[in-house]
């Protein structure tokens, strides 16, 4: 779109920027995708909705993105240390499986997921073990820089000698000695010189099944090298956009940092973009308080803590009611309301999508807040991706349509403007926001709803011949189950259950 100026917050400068491309109008971004050893979950659904109406909305602006989401199949340790089990690996040798079954297992859940979820696909979807040879490139070259260091097969990025070079921690805003006193010791960092210094290469013990050959030992790349190769092989060197949940700050955002420095000298990403964490009834997700829910668990409702399943629109909409920078509290109460505000939404979508215009007596009123419509919701997405004042906006002018919709008529609105208010608003509730809309049992059931049709006409028969026992009669047995709404010519009924 001609003329929008697109403000976002960058992680590194903590400030609000105008973004601008650094080859409009190409974009690249690259967000970190989950590392496929267990299901999809809750902080998944969070990132990657975010970060799929990012990816929309640039695209609606008239870029052309590239989108990487990489997969992680190897390297990512338990507790994301330096020592351990691979997480895979581990998953593999408990369900006596190769490894890449688990991976392959888990991403076609990942895609099922995401696809629910209806986000978009990807430009490219690289995974860590198919560039290895990359990965080794990238880490002689820091090597050769001075930057890290070989032990015991092993290779080390060498935090204290970057610093005198490079900041360390500045996106994360730690300090190295702060970080250095709130080390533990662990098994095996005798092989590191210093206690903050992450493994880009590891050494694979004789039990460890992933492994491939290198210059310095038969092992496996470490989990932060792995997206600063990928994100330089299809991105570049320095490229646009690098998103991820808040999670990913420090170490692993921190690390491709200096990785990046360290080999080619500069800054990878000119835009760092962070969604935040979520909560589950104010308390941090996590297995051993058993308030961890997969998206499997959600959508059919089979966890302790759920009351009822949850549709994969629903979560959406519940996810985009808040600014992606905000923290998240779910609760069964919050996904209920946001479930209701969602089916009504849908409803005005499914009502507007359908209506036509009709010819009527111009209210300047009505128009000017249509016409206003659109800048508020381009203007809320400008100020840093901002849905829920989108959402607001919808709801905001769903009394106008509603309005039409019980006349029977476009009261009060132009040809233009109408035709123009309802492209922009069905484009923002698909295109933008990735709505679906979710029609309700009563709309879908054909022969159901032919029936209340029939009813209806009936009624309206019946109040034509002043016949109001038969009217009244047929309006008590609707009313149970759907919604009439009676204008003075006729009566029509609302595709959702009266609750």
């Amino acid at each position: 779109m001609e003329n929008s100026q697109l403000y976002i917050y960058n992680t590194l400068k903590r400030e609000r920027e105008l973004f601008v491309p650094m080859h409009p109008p190409f974009v690249g971004m690259y967000v970190c995708g989950p590392t496929v050893y267990g299901s999809s979950h809750l902080g998944h659904a969070r990132t990657y909705v975010s970060f799929d109406v990012i990816y929309r909305y640039l695209l609606y602006l008239g870029y052309k993105v590239r989108y990487v989401r990489n997969i992680t199949d190897v390297g990512h340790l338990e507790n994301d240390a330096d020592e351990g089990e691979d997480k895979i690996a581990k998953k593999a040798r408990l369900d006596k499986l190769e490894p890449m079954e688990i991976v392959q297992l888990y991403t076609l859940a990942f895609h099922k997921n995401m696809g629910q979820l209806n986000n978009l696909s990807p430009s490219i979807e690289p995974c860590a073990s198919g560039h290895i040879i990359e990965q080794i490139l990238m880490i002689e070259k820091i090597i050769e820089h001075g930057y890290a260091y070989i032990s015991q097969g092993s290779v080390y990025f060498d935090v204290k000698r970057f610093e005198k070079d490079y900041p360390y921690g500045e996106l994360s805003g730690r300090v190295t000695e702060d970080l250095q006193h709130n080390t533990r010791e662990l098994d095996g960092q005798s092989e590191k010189r210093n206690p903050l210094d992450f493994a880009l290469w590891k050494k694979a013990s004789p039990e460890h099944i992933m492994h491939w050959p290198s210059p310095w030992s038969k092992g496996f790349p470490g989990w932060h090298i792995e997206c600063s190769a990928m994100s330089a092989k299809y991105l570049g060197e320095t490229f646009d956009i690098h998103g991820g949940g808040m999670d990913l700050l420090f170490p692993h955002h921190e690390c491709e940092i200096a990785q990046a420095l360290g080999a080619n000298g500069k800054q990878p990403v000119r835009y760092w973009m962070h969604s935040n964490m979520l909560t589950i009834n104010g308390q941090k997700m996590g297995k051993s308080l058993n308030n961890f829910i997969t998206l499997d668990e959600l959508f059919s409702g089979k966890h302790q803590v759920l009351e009822k399943p949850y549709s994969p629109m629903a979560l959406r909409f519940c996810l985009l009611q808040a600014h992606y920078r905000n923290p998240i509290d779910f609760s069964n109460k919050g996904l209920q309301d946001a479930e209701k505000a969602y089916e009504k939404i849908s409803a005005v979508y499914l009502l507007l999508k359908d209506m036509n215009w009709s010819e009527t007596i111009v209210n300047p009123d009505i128009e000017k807040a249509l016409v206003s419509f659109e800048k508020e919701c381009i203007d809320a997405m400008n100020d840093d991706i901002n849905t829920a004042i989108v959402i607001s906006n919808m709801f905001k002018v769903s009394t106008y349509i509603n309005q039409f919709n019980t006349s029977g008529k476009t009261d009060g609105i132009s040809k233009e403007i109408f035709e123009k208010f309802k492209n922009i608003f069905c484009t923002f509730f698909t295109e933008i926001l990735g709505l679906l809309p979710e029609e309700s049992k009563v709309r879908n059931d054909q022969d159901f709803g032919e029936l209340v049709d029939s009813l209806v006409d009936l009624r309206n028969d019946a109040k034509k011949k002043k016949d109001f026992t038969l009217a009244d009669s047929i309006r008590k047995v609707l009313s149970g189950f759907v919604e009439l709404q009676d204008s003075a010519d006729k009566t029509i009924w609302k595709h959702e259950k009266k609750k």
